[in-house]
């Protein structure tokens, strides 16, 4: 039982990461991870509004590691939390902490992970222990150009 349970999940999460790739105009593929929130609900209110935020999605089309916009996303996904605890990362490379961006040098480092086909951006709330983890795209100029003229 526990060895097609781990099969079931493999093929129900690479399902899911394909759905996500094949969104109309993607570019790229974003594993969005919200760690130390204070539950799962607020790691995952936190991680949809990120997810959901065209600003943010057109950053992401356009390599822009605009650390704003994704404070600004979790601002308004109805949590309570703490700014100063804060801190953002594209892969490996950390662009705030402590709320504070770490200036130009680590946004240029930053555009370059953003750059690729597929990054992963970390959000520590620095609140607790939950997480939850999304998977998005990009939001594209191709994107708008079918949804402009498509009818239902």
């Amino acid at each position: 039982a526990r060895r097609f349970q781990a099969l079931l999940d493999f093929v129900c999460l690479d399902l899911a990461k394909k759905i996500a790739w094949d969104g109309e105009g993607a570019t790229k593929f974003v594993e969005l991870r919200v760690t130390r929130a204070r539950s799962t609900n607020e790691a995952v209110r936190v991680a949809v509004a990120i997810a959901t935020s065209s600003l943010v999605k057109t950053a992401w089309f356009g390599a822009d590691a605009n650390w704003g916009r994704i404070m600004a996303a979790i601002g308004r996904a109805g949590v309570r939390i703490e700014p100063h605890r804060i801190a953002l990362a594209y892969g490996d490379v950390p662009v705030v902490r402590r709320g504070t961006g770490l200036g130009p040098a680590a946004e240029e480092q930053a555009n370059t992970v953003l750059k690729g086909r597929e990054f992963a951006l970390t959000v520590d709330l620095g609140l607790g222990r939950a997480e939850a983890t999304v998977w998005t795209t990009d939001l594209s100029p191709e994107y708008v150009k079918i949804n402009a003229s498509y009818r239902s």
